[in-house]
């Protein structure tokens, strides 16, 4: 899939610039004003940190980068080397080898696997709420105009659009809990790590209300759309505003595909705020008709199918019964009328699931539509409501407890197989009881909680960047005058003795500049004590093999 950022933010370039100018600035004066190998350097280390720290993941590897700046480093500080081009050579063969070491035994480190990541303590933008017409609102009204033009969709095969996802009661509306976030089109994985189908999809509004954009299961790509919003939680997409007739975005999704194996092993994850029911006496008519179509079935998704079996069977399809899915109209589907829309077939049976222990869902979205050369035109007829049930280590599965037009078999591709497949893992409760397959309990994802807090890690490293400072201070000095007093060939000691007693004096130029002239800018007593100095580095520069032992030691 595409990993183009749609929408380039172009006050983000702002920083990228400032670092560069400013490092390239500090490193060319680095280097006109210092005698440090490789001090110059330090600038562009931190731009490469800062773009490795706040930079976005991406294809590729930073090996190269790295390796390349590894090698400019070196070069550097070997034509800035006052010693012999053969010294420096004999150390090439030592730096490749450490070199080696560090590309091979640096992925084996315990911390190379799990990088600290700082985006992990950032604060997100506030998140966005959705206020106005909830979907589960307009699906009698859309099954009353079933021929309104929606949307069309281009894609690989066909499935159910999804549009919005209700998550809590209150007794008379299913409503959402999501929070979106912006992004630049990535959407979060959801919980199923396991085997999946990729589908692409190009999707075209043409008349559909308010702000949520359909899209095939839980998206993992979104491109073209301006100020998109994600719900991390459900994959939920929402436009900023809403959108124009013939906007076109497009997206890429992942369809889980468990196996048997998985389904027959499935437990619901515990979370009270799925199972929660409103106080009101109808809880104990939906508890009592879902111990009833359930009777005999022990698994949690033996429970599932059991109860969309009931009332796929003992319920009919009627576009034409009243609208709404409040606890009273429910209970007046439930004991009387027994005809509803997927309104009401997904609203009793995701209530009736939360009686059995079961965290439910209703969810908003389309039938495939009317396919004609790859493109998928839906009309507000195609409209549908499925409830979904969170099982640990396979997330939300759906459920179709609405039946079909014609009765409990459904005419529609996407429902009939996952019918099919339900009533299949029916029977294979049936006949295997509990000699069924087991799997390895679902895999989760492991998150180390607690340890040292970002502000007391910070402090720690202040603190040991000061008494890294101090010591160099303290030892640095100390051992460049015993590297250049101690330096086997006399006229480097005789060099050395020449750099320290510049640096000592704190005088400038004694790279650039003849030790003569030096001593000619320094009139006065620094001059009558550098002269005898002063001759000896010069005969030492221009004819370095005939500087004696005295030599050095005088100077």
């Amino acid at each position: 899939p595409d990993q183009r950022v749609d929408e380039p933010e172009p006050p983000l370039l702002v920083l990228v610039h400032t670092l560069v100018w400013v490092a390239a600035t500090a490193g060319a004066e680095t280097l006109n004003r210092t005698e440090t190998r490789i001090a110059a350097v330090v600038p562009a280390l931190v731009v490469f940190g800062a773009a490795l720290v706040l930079g976005v993941d991406g294809p590729g590897s930073n090996i190269a980068v790295a390796g390349v700046l590894f090698t400019v480093v070196a070069a550097l500080a070997l034509l800035r080397d006052g010693r012999s081009p053969a010294w420096s050579l004999a150390g090439v063969p030592a730096a490749a080898v450490l070199a080696a070491l560090a590309v091979l035994a640096g992925p084996l480190l315990p911390v190379a696997a799990q990088p600290y990541n700082p985006r992990d303590d950032a604060d997100l933008p506030p998140p966005g709420r959705v206020d106005g017409v909830s979907p589960l609102d307009r699906v009698s009204a859309w099954l009353q105009i079933p021929d309104r033009e929606l949307f069309t969709v281009e894609a690989d095969r066909p499935l159910n659009w999804r549009l919005a996802v209700l998550d809590r009661y209150d007794g008379v509306r299913w409503t959402s809990s999501a929070r979106f976030r912006p992004t630049g089109g990535t959407v979060p994985e959801g919980e199923w790590q396991g085997a999946a189908d990729v589908v692409h999809q190009k999707v075209t509004l043409d008349g559909l209300p308010g702000t949520w954009l359909p899209a095939a299961e839980r998206p993992e790509r979104v491109t073209g759309v301006r100020g998109l919003g994600v719900d991390p939680g459900s994959g939920v997409l929402l436009a900023a505003a809403e959108p124009a007739e013939g906007f076109t975005y497009e997206v890429t999704s992942r369809v889980p595909k468990p196996s048997k194996e998985d389904l027959l092993a499935a437990t619901p994850v515990r979370d009270p705020a799925l199972t929660d029911f409103p106080d009101g006496p109808q809880e104990r008519l939906f508890r009592r008709l879902a111990q009833q179509a359930t009777q005999g079935a022990d698994a949690p998704i033996e429970q599932a199918y059991r109860l969309q079996s009931h009332l796929r069977t003992n319920a009919s399809y009627d576009v034409t019964a009243p609208p709404g899915h409040s606890l009273k109209g429910l209970e007046f589907f439930l004991r009387t009328t027994h005809r509803g829309t997927s309104e009401q077939f997904a609203s009793a049976f995701a209530l009736m699931a939360r009686t059995l222990g079961l965290p439910s869902r209703v969810v908003v979205g389309f039938r495939p539509g009317e396919e004609s050369g790859g493109v998928y035109r839906v009309r507000s007829g195609h409209v549908i409501a499925w409830a979904e049930i969170k099982f640990a280590g396979l997330g939300w599965r759906p459920f179709y407890p609405t039946p079909g037009r014609s009765g409990a078999k459904d005419d529609h591709e996407v429902v009939s197989s996952a019918i099919e497949e339900s009533e299949e893992l029916e029977g294979e409760f049936a006949r295997g009881g509990s000699e069924r397959p087991k799997t390895s309990p679902p895999r989760t994802t492991a998150e180390t909680q607690g340890g040292a807090s970002p502000w007391t890690m910070a402090a720690a490293a202040a603190a040991a960047l000061l008494v890294a400072y101090g010591a160099a201070v303290a030892v640095l000095p100390w051992w460049r005058r015993r590297r250049r007093r101690r330096a086997e060939a006399p006229g480097q000691r005789v060099l050395g003795a020449w750099r320290q007693a510049c640096d000592d004096l704190g005088l400038r130029g004694g790279q650039t500049l003849t030790a003569a002239d030096v001593v000619a800018r320094h009139p006065g007593d620094i001059s009558a004590h550098l002269q005898p100095l002063a001759e000896i580095s010069n005969f030492v520069r221009y004819a370095p093999d005939a500087v004696t032992d005295e030599a050095a030691t005088a100077a």
